[in-house]
């Protein structure tokens, strides 16, 4: 295998590739009416877009990126707030029985994504302020999802 592949349903196709374009910080390497495709050699990662209908939960948990380094998620993080997004930062918590530096954000249809360091394992699955365990350690997303400007260039 050369690559993780993600398909990730989209409500607007438009929206969501300024979001990923920017998330990834790449270009997508094929776009059409209804589908875009990132292919990323760092993560090996094979992304597509699919312009289809979901339930507003449908069946995605979260995605995300393990990096080597708590640096490695404060410089994506700092990447991704000079692009505009909003990041909900969590340094040092404890989630998915590990002890974790992340930042989180959310693309435009609600999709959680992680960049995670793993400091060590927790025999806890969450400790501090109550969460809803239900998209793992993710917290709720800022609302309303809209709020990203991405008319920045």
């Amino acid at each position: 295998m050369s690559r993780m592949h993600v398909a990730v349903n989209c409500t607007n196709l438009e929206k969501s590739l300024k979001f990923y374009k920017s998330f990834f910080g790449k270009e997508p390497t094929k776009v059409k009416e209804n589908y875009a495709k990132f292919e990323l050699d760092e993560p090996a990662l094979h992304f597509s877009l699919n312009v289809r209908p979901f339930n507003e939960k449908g069946v995605l948990n979260h995605l995300g990126f393990q990096v080597n380094r708590t640096e490695d998620v404060i410089k994506m993080g700092e990447r991704l707030r000079e692009d505009g997004l909003i990041l909900i930062d969590e340094m040092n918590t404890t989630c998915c029985y590990a002890v974790q530096d992340k930042v989180w954000v959310y693309d435009p249809d609600g999709n959680a994504w992680e960049i995670f360091y793993t400091k060590e394992d927790s025999e806890f699955e969450s400790v501090g302020e109550a969460r809803d365990l239900s998209l793992c350690c993710a917290p709720s997303s800022p609302q309303p999802i809209n709020f990203i400007s991405f008319d920045k260039k």
